[in-house]
């Protein structure tokens, strides 16, 4: 599986932005889990992201990654 690679760093940052845009959509503004819902507004730049511009961040930077590895590595 070539889009896995826990030992990239772009794919970390890709992981933590598509969690971050999962979580903003399912995650309550109230009750007890609100402490974590502010936290994760503040990780998304409190509000300025949409959840699904995260998930989508995430996919392409994972992607991209992929892509740039292939490319040094001359294959299409």
């Amino acid at each position: 599986m070539r889009y896995i690679r826990p030992t990239s760093l772009t794919w970390w940052a890709g992981c933590l932005a598509m969690l971050t845009g999962i979580a903003s959509l399912t995650l309550p503004a109230t009750g007890p889990l609100a402490e974590l819902s502010r936290l994760l507004a503040l990780l998304a730049g409190s509000g300025d992201a949409s959840p699904a511009g995260l998930v989508f961040l995430g996919i392409s930077l994972i992607g991209l990654r992929d892509r740039i590895e292939r490319g040094f590595k001359g294959e299409r």
